[in-house]
């Protein structure tokens, strides 16, 4: 059995004896460790393990376009503060792996709004140039593949920073709205210009949103219902349309106050269901809302860090819903640099020696 039939009758709830031996990556510190410790640089990753990519993920360009130019504002060994082609001005450390300290804004209030909805629209220039290679090419992988939906909420809150886009949700929500639709719009369009082309339908929409921290959601249940869901339900019928059932979303943190509402608008994949401080738990979500909810991640990748005893427990406990299907067992976010390429190594052949 390919490894992209095995992924779809995984998810679909059909035969399968074994789960996707899958490998996302490491932060750079990581790869740092681990050429130290035998992987050099230069080598196929995929090849080394023995591994596949969790999905091929193709579209159109949905950022804003034309994007903002780009302009240096400050300079130094360590930093670099920039206002990027989003219009943020950011410092970026040059030799450490973090977030940007974001400084500034061009958009912040509703009245920003319409320079930035005309870089939202459909156009010709969105599509990439060589796009039936990157299909064909998409194609010929043994992998699943993604059909890029874009970012309903995660893009914005770049573009306004937590605070500004906070103070528009509750003063101006109609202006929120607008720009999710703005955005879900141009993401049918986006679809429309990519499936046709296409010898087989992708596997599932995929998108972006990185909405959540540890206390829970940046957009209340209440707000997202209203303003946000109406976006998501276009896109999933949009790619119902195409036969396409599956529509998985991307966000970090504690994302159980939105699995529901998500759920509800038709996002059916959540990923990668991270552990954190507040221990998530995906069959607690395959509980509540049944086997039409899929998952992939749910295995704490700080568990991989203490070595066999400990990945032994953490990969036993997700037997059951290995077991259930509608689930890909994979690290929640990208391997630490306190895993050994050891550890790392033993955690992948533990899945691949898996049989259920």
């Amino acid at each position: 059995m390919s490894e992209r039939k095995l992924w779809q009758n995984i998810m679909f709830y059909r035969e399968f004896d074994r789960v996707p031996v899958v490998h996302w990556r490491g932060w750079p510190e990581t790869h740092v460790r681990w050429a130290k410790e035998g992987l050099a640089p230069e080598v196929d990753q995929h090849e080394y393990f023995q591994t596949i990519e969790f999905w091929k993920l193709v579209g159109v360009d949905l950022k804003l376009y034309p994007s903002f130019e780009e302009e240096t504002l400050e300079e130094t060994d360590e930093y670099r503060i920039f206002r990027d082609g989003s219009g943020v001005v950011q410092k970026d450390w040059k030799n450490k792996s973090c977030i940007p300290h974001y400084m500034d804004f061009t958009l912040k209030s509703a009245k920003d709004w319409p320079e930035y909805k005309k870089r939202l629209q459909p156009d010709p220039g969105r599509i990439p140039v060589d796009l039936d290679k990157q299909l064909a090419e998409a194609e010929a992988l043994d992998c699943p593949i993604s059909i890029e939906v874009g970012s309903m909420m995660g893009d914005i809150r770049d573009w306004m920073g937590v605070v500004n886009v906070s103070y528009l949700m509750h003063d101006d929500p109609d202006v929120y709205g607008d720009m999710v639709n703005t955005i879900a719009d141009l993401t049918c369009w986006g679809v429309d210009q990519v499936v046709p082309k296409m010898k087989s339908k992708p596997d599932m929409g995929h998108g972006w949103e990185d909405i959540c921290g540890k206390s829970g959601p940046l957009v209340s249940p209440k707000i997202f219902k209203k303003y946000v869901a109406p976006g998501y339900i276009k896109v999933r019928r949009k790619l119902e349309e195409y036969g396409i059932k599956l529509l998985s979303i991307d966000s970090d943190g504690d994302v159980e106050q939105l699995v529901g509402p998500w759920f509800e608008a038709g996002v059916n994949v959540q990923f990668p269901i991270e552990i954190g401080t507040w221990q998530a738990d995906p069959m607690k979500y395959r509980k509540k809302y049944g086997k039409e909810l899929r998952i992939i991640g749910g295995i704490n990748k700080l568990e991989l860090e203490k070595g066999p005893a400990a990945i032994d427990a953490e990969i036993a406990r997700r037997i059951p819903l290995m077991e259930d299907g509608g689930f890909i067992p994979m690290p929640d976010h990208l391997i630490t640099p306190d895993t050994s390429l050891e550890n790392y190594k033993y955690y992948l052949e533990k899945i691949r020696s898996l049989r259920l």
